[in-house]
């Protein structure tokens, strides 16, 4: 996988088909980071992370933290090699389950969840989250078409794939 755009469009990063994750498509990405533009964010928080795919791109586009949450050993490893090849960004990983990280304090400026579908309760993990942005901060969820969208939410659906974005007013 290739970063699309941004200080380090061209970047490869290592991904590995043993590992239990489903990287964003590149079209997807694409279309994600094209309906945040003009938005600039700081502080990037990506749940889930898998391939660390979403946080490298923002990395790539501007964000200054990004802060990765893996709960595979395997996966965060991975990760980590990947994040030596950007310089100038502050990287967190963390290795822990993603709703668990939820319950700290911190807030961030935009967000991305890419849970496994079908696994969790989406309601109450969109509610949480919307409480971890910033003012004014964006909220990126990739889940399955089938799901039905939430009505404070754009939505976009790909294949069986449904990309809902929030703004916290």
């Amino acid at each position: 996988m290739r970063i699309l755009a941004g200080r380090f469009k061209g970047q490869s990063i290592a991904t590995s088909r043993k590992l239990p994750y489903r990287p964003t498509q590149t079209r997807i990405r694409k279309s994600i980071f094209d309906r945040l533009n003009p938005y600039r964010y700081e502080t990037v928080l990506d749940l889930f992370a898998g391939s660390g795919i979403m946080g490298f791109e923002a990395a790539s586009r501007g964000a200054r933290e990004v802060t990765l949450v893996e709960k595979d050993k395997r996966s965060l490893n991975l990760l980590k090699e990947n994040g030596k090849k950007f310089q100038g960004v502050d990287f967190q990983y963390i290795y822990r389950d993603a709703i668990r990280f939820l319950e700290t304090e911190n807030a961030f400026d935009l967000i991305f969840a890419d849970p496994p579908y079908g696994r969790f309760s989406l309601d109450g993990m969109v509610k949480t989250i919307l409480d971890r942005l910033h003012n004014k901060g964006k909220f990126v969820l990739e889940c399955a078409a089938c799901q039905q969208p939430y009505p404070d939410a754009s939505s976009v659906t790909f294949g069986d794939t449904r990309i809902l974005i929030w703004t916290k007013e």
